[in-house]
């Protein structure tokens, strides 16, 4: 990986920002835990921006969410699931030459590869931390609602992007 110049860093600053904030600002319990706008956040960054930016993202902005919306419980696998989740969008959606488009194949492989980690890893991560199969599988339907609109909300933020030609301003900075 590249090292990071002083805009990389304030970009994936505000990347942390605004997807702990977007996470925060309406939380739906769910159970063991809660429903939020913030994987869309992380879908947006992953695709627009750096694999370093997708990873801070996902991973810092998500566990500080829940380090500031009372789940401490949850930070450390939070930081883990969401970094990999915002990785894993950045990795798979740029074609060769870096470019995105959100009507590809790889961006909708990115969208739905990332919700599956998400889900995956907290199912996971809801088994050991409660210590039943059943406390873990209980996350999925919220789980799925959460991620399904996430990326409806990905789509609509995305293809305006694209309409107002944001994605080669983003591209320059990133």
């Amino acid at each position: 990986m590249k090292k990071m110049d002083a805009k990389q860093i304030t970009l994936a600053a505000l990347a942390i920002a605004v997807v702990c904030v977007s996470t925060m600002v309406i939380q739906i319990p769910i159970p063991l835990g809660y429903m939020h706008l913030g994987n869309c956040c992380i879908l947006l960054f992953g695709v627009f921006f750096s694999r370093a930016i997708g990873t801070l993202a996902g991973g810092v902005g998500s566990c500080l969410a829940d380090l500031l919306s009372g789940y401490p419980q949850w930070i450390l696998p939070t930081l883990i699931i969401k970094g990999i989740m915002g990785y894993a969008i950045a990795a798979l959606s740029k074609d060769k030459s870096g470019s995105v488009h959100m009507a590809s194949w790889r961006t909708l492989l990115a969208s739905v590869v990332g919700i599956i980690i998400m889900i995956a890893g907290y199912t996971v991560a809801g088994t050991i931390l409660y210590g039943s199969v059943a406390s873990g599988l209980a996350q999925v339907p919220g789980l799925t609602m959460e991620g399904v609109l996430g990326m409806v909300l990905f789509y609509a933020a995305g293809f305006a992007f694209e309409a107002a030609k944001l994605p080669r301003l983003f591209q320059k900075n990133a």
